[in-house]
């Protein structure tokens, strides 16, 4: 059974819900409103208010996104697609990214050593298997280039 929303209480009660669990970005939040049955100028106030009152912030969801994503091993690129899906806005998600601190190589390189056990490619399919993995993940051929030829950052 849900909850009826069609009072503005409800609508900010069930956003405030929603937020409890995890951080929300503004578009997804208005997404999720809407599938409970919420009126469209009901959750524009209700997350109006959230917003000056501190309660929803789309640079507290960038970088909890961000963080947690980079822990799952995924890449700038990847993340930055998942971003742009979700409805943010480009010139956001770059600030997160380059704000965020996280080493891209050295995660490159966790991520490698994990699944690759270290091993580097011995032929050029095994470097293709490597590179498509990595890829998905989210780095760049640039990156994935550089570590799988055995070369560093600063070389």
């Amino acid at each position: 059974m849900t909850a009826v929303l069609d009072t503005l209480v409800a609508v900010r009660r069930t956003a405030m819900d929603l937020l409890a669990r995890r951080e929300h970005g503004r578009v997804e939040l208005t997404r999720k409103l809407r599938q409970r049955g919420a009126p469209p100028e009901m959750i524009e106030t209700a997350l109006d208010r959230l917003t000056e009152e501190g309660l929803l912030s789309e640079s507290r969801y960038l970088e909890s996104f961000v963080s947690y994503r980079a822990r799952s091993g995924y890449g700038p690129m990847r993340i930055r697609e998942e971003l742009s899906q979700r409805g943010l806005q480009r010139a956001d998600i770059e600030l997160a990214l380059r704000e965020s601190g996280i080493d891209w190589q050295a995660q490159l390189e966790e991520v490698w050593q994990r699944k690759f056990a270290g091993h580097f490619p011995i032929d050029a399919k095994e470097r293709a298997k490597q590179g498509r993995f990595l890829g998905y993940r989210g780095y760049s051929m640039d990156m994935i280039g550089r570590l799988l030829s055995g070369r560093r950052v600063d070389d």
